[in-house]
């Protein structure tokens, strides 16, 4: 049986990373190369006037843009060069946490099923909204923001084909990245399957996603999303989708919980160099996620969209 779970997971495995490193590389060698074109600083200038809104100074469109363009290290990496207040980065960090790596993250919902419009106006919606509450709610945090000890310089290519190159790079390095854990992931997976463990796994979880609004096949897709995010509990999500029979409006409330409650470690822990609470940054992801979940499905279920669009997928 493990050898059979081994050679099913590999190649699942190998499937998916094809499958996502055909949105990851491309992106991440685009985005890479523009870093040293105009135009980042243009978006930054254009979305600056926003960040008063939000109680947040000009530069803080600067880790705002690389977070979504990029990724949430390029983020914080930004912010350990500016000065900012500790209510400032308390709030570029809720933000972050709730919209970062869009186009990876998108074109991965996508693959899954879900619809990108669902999936940007939740994410950027999430991220604006709860800076606009926590800049009226919160009256302190003025003081200057004091960051730990990380060292953030990075050397800069010059010339076209050093921008290449360093492009490359990290777009390889991201494929490289996404296999070593996708892979293993799906083999362990795929031999949990085996041995029934997820079908044990799925009736604990059933009241928890039955509150939600989800039938219990859809709380693998929620485990991989809350533990390892959603780029690397992808191959988990779409081979849930594809083998399990979630249907449309599952993945879709799945997602919906997920994009503000993801990689629930690692992308709370990230935030602890920047010295601020990282408690009430996880509990505010996590009571977001429950009550947005809890509303839409609430919402479709009193209009009747569930039974029109609640077919499984093929």
């Amino acid at each position: 049986m493990l050898v059979n779970s081994v050679k099913k997971g590999l190649l699942v495995g190998l499937k998916t990373t094809w499958t996502l490193g055909k949105v990851i590389f491309p992106v991440t060698l685009i985005v890479a190369v523009l870093q040293y074109t105009p135009v980042l600083p243009r978006i930054i200038k254009v979305v600056s006037p926003l960040m008063k809104l939000i109680g947040l100074s000009g530069d803080a469109a600067i880790p705002l843009v690389l977070g979504n363009f990029l990724n949430l290290y390029a983020a914080i990496g930004a912010i350990l060069t500016l000065d900012f207040s500790v209510k400032e980065v308390f709030i570029l960090a809720v933000m972050l946490s709730f919209s970062h790596n869009l186009f990876i993250e998108s074109g991965v919902a996508m693959k899954a099923g879900v619809k990108i419009w669902i999936v940007l106006t939740t994410r950027l919606g999430l991220a604006f909204v709860s800076a606009a509450v926590i800049n009226l709610v919160w009256h302190g945090g003025s003081e200057q923001a004091k960051y730990g000890l990380i060292d953030t310089n990075t050397a800069q290519a010059s010339g076209l084909v050093e921008i290449l190159l360093q492009g490359l790079e990290k777009a390889g390095l991201g494929i490289l990245q996404l296999a070593l854990i996708v892979i293993p992931l799906m083999i362990v997976i795929q031999f949990l399957k085996d041995i029934q463990w997820l079908n044990k796994f799925s009736k604990t979880m059933a009241p928890i996603t039955r509150s939600l609004g989800m039938q219990e096949n859809t709380s693998t897709t929620m485990a991989a999303g809350l533990l390892f995010g959603l780029a690397y509990g992808a191959g988990v999500m779409i081979q849930a989708v594809q083998e399990d029979g979630v249907s449309k409006k599952d993945v879709t409330l799945a997602f919906i919980f997920l994009v503000a409650c993801h990689a629930v470690v690692e992308d709370t822990l990230i935030f602890v160099p920047l010295g601020i609470p990282v408690w009430p940054l996880f509990l505010i992801r996590l009571g977001v996620a429950i009550t947005l979940t809890l509303i839409v499905g609430t919402i479709w279920r009193r209009t009747g969209m569930l039974r029109r669009k609640g077919a499984s997928y093929e």
